[in-house]
């Protein structure tokens, strides 16, 4: 990141929401597999109350670091802070901890098949909480309408749910336990331009009603323009940049520029920027 660009973030109230608190703190991770370095000694902060868009060419390894923000995925070098706890540090109990206060939606949505969407929400319960399962249910239900899902929902099967619904579906149980902070891996992918833009607003919602901080893995540029407080542009094995759109308009990687200032993205801005009749014409 360039010099005049970690001196914005520092100094502008709009670029760090809620007086600039970090939640989520990356420095210096190298992750590879075999003699594939993936990302390099890379730096990245996620504030509280924001919604992070994270984006890059596919197969720069957006969902690695996720992966290994998570846990997932081991890291060579270098220190992941959640919510102020050193991850790789920490106690069993103090990850367990952060592992409750965390909610994550996976590409695709990643229901289990054999079960309902009620037990599906139910599964982070069981695994980290004793609670009654009439206390479970009414917990799930309440998660289901919060997503905007039909009550009926409930009992159906992934298989007989549509791609959006699927989407909600598995964000209801990305909020089973009220985390803090949410991570979304291509939320948008496979929806129609309606469906997406509804869900979009729906984690709008959800950010500014639950106090949530997001953490968007995307390549939808409707999102990056409409929800996300800032975004943070993978490349070269690193943040590239990070900062609000002006930020991504004033940077001179080519690959920033063609993403952000290319014909599609041209396209979005004339759509939020005009009347609908006037788009039309």
């Amino acid at each position: 990141m360039g010099a005049g660009l970690e001196e914005a973030v520092e100094g502008s109230g709009k670029d760090k929401p809620n007086g600039g608190q970090v939640v989520l703190s990356v420095r210096d991770v190298t992750v590879g597999f075999g003699d594939q370095v993936v990302l390099d000694r890379l730096n990245l902060d996620v504030y509280r109350g924001e919604i992070l868009g994270f984006v890059g060419a596919s197969g720069t390894g957006k969902s690695v670091l996720m992966r290994t923000v998570l846990g997932l995925l081991p890291h060579r070098s270098g220190v992941i802070e959640i919510l102020g706890i050193d991850y790789d540090n920490a106690s069993e109990e103090e990850r367990m901890q952060v592992d409750m206060r965390l909610g994550v939606l996976f590409q695709h949505g990643a229901l289990f098949s054999a079960l309902t969407v009620k037990e599906n929400i139910q599964l982070p319960m069981r695994e980290y909480l004793d609670l009654p399962q009439s206390l479970m249910d009414e917990l799930a239900y309440l998660k289901i309408e919060m997503v905007g899902l039909p009550p009926d929902a409930a009992n159906k099967y992934p298989s007989e749910l549509s791609g959006g619904m699927i989407k909600r579906a598995a964000l209801a149980r990305a909020l089973a336990l009220d985390p803090d902070l949410v991570f979304l891996d291509e939320p948008t992918s496979g929806l129609d331009p309606i469906g997406a833009a509804d869900f979009d607003a729906l984690i709008a919602k959800l950010r500014d009603t639950l106090g949530l901080t997001v953490y968007m893995v995307t390549h939808d540029l409707d999102s990056l323009f409409s929800v996300c407080d800032r975004i943070a542009v993978l490349g070269q094995k690193r943040v590239l940049v990070e900062g609000t759109l002006e930020d991504m308009f004033a940077h001179d990687d080519p690959w920033v520029q063609s993403y952000f200032r290319g014909k599609r993205a041209r396209s979005v801005v004339i759509q939020e920027k005009q009347p609908a009749a006037e788009v039309e014409k």
